[in-house]
């Protein structure tokens, strides 16, 4: 069944900040190990994970600023190549995640990417979007199949971070995840500074907007294609 896990603290305020991002990328790479890491609040995973997470979500302080990130992930929506627009909606940062060992997965990156960019530019180009390259499995040296600087090269080319990590080295995940919320929060900082972003009319990406999970996305799809989505 598929659930959602939370890190919060207790004594931190209410958010400031709601920040989605989602995890793109072939099955098997590691995306769910990613968020339950992320999740654990930096304690690394014992045992594999079991699957069927929807999203992590964490409280951090940024600049004085109270946070929530929202990580999501596709819980086999990719295997049928099931990934929706609704997936998408309201991210302002995302990481296309391929296998270090797996040079086929990293072959596919081109692929997400592409339906990344896709969606966006259908429902909400205006919103500010992180993106970040990201090989897992990065403690497998002697099964290594990408070669850094091809995956270096590759990032940059598409104008997107770049990291590596292992889920099992917990150190590495949350460096990874905390470097594009901070290039998140700098970039929605700038647009509510330049006029852009008015906080008292919160974006998808200011405290106050619902972020739906992603059952009651599908659910609220299901009924406008029942609908005819007419107006």
């Amino acid at each position: 069944s598929r659930r959602a896990l939370s890190l919060r603290n207790p004594v931190m305020p209410r958010s400031d900040y709601q920040f989605k991002c989602v995890l793109i990328g072939d099955s098997g790479v590691g995306k769910t190990s990613l968020i339950r890491t992320f999740a654990t609040g930096g304690s690394p995973l014992s045992a594999p994970s079991a699957g069927g997470v929807d999203f992590a979500t964490r409280q951090l302080e940024l600049k004085g600023k109270t946070v929530e990130a929202q990580m999501w992930d596709t819980a086999g929506m990719e295997r049928h190549r099931a990934v929706t627009a609704g997936f998408y909606r309201g991210a302002v940062g995302a990481f296309v995640v391929f296998d270090l060992t797996s040079h086929a997965s990293f072959g596919h990156c081109e692929r997400w990417l592409r339906e990344l960019r896709a969606h966006r530019a259908e429902g909400e180009p205006h919103l500010p979007l992180v993106m970040m390259l990201l090989g897992t499995k990065a403690d497998l040296r002697r099964r290594r199949a990408v070669v850094a600087q091809d995956a270096k090269e590759f990032a940059q080319r598409h104008r997107l971070l770049y990291a590596e990590c292992s889920s099992s080295d917990a150190s590495e995940v949350n460096q990874a995840f905390e470097r594009v919320l901070a290039e998140v929060f700098r970039r929605v900082r700038k647009s509510i500074e330049a006029g852009q972003c008015n906080p008292d009319r919160p974006a998808p990406v200011l405290i106050n907007t619902v972020l739906l999970t992603p059952a009651q996305q599908a659910r609220d799809e299901g009924r406008a294609q029942a609908a005819g989505g007419c107006c």
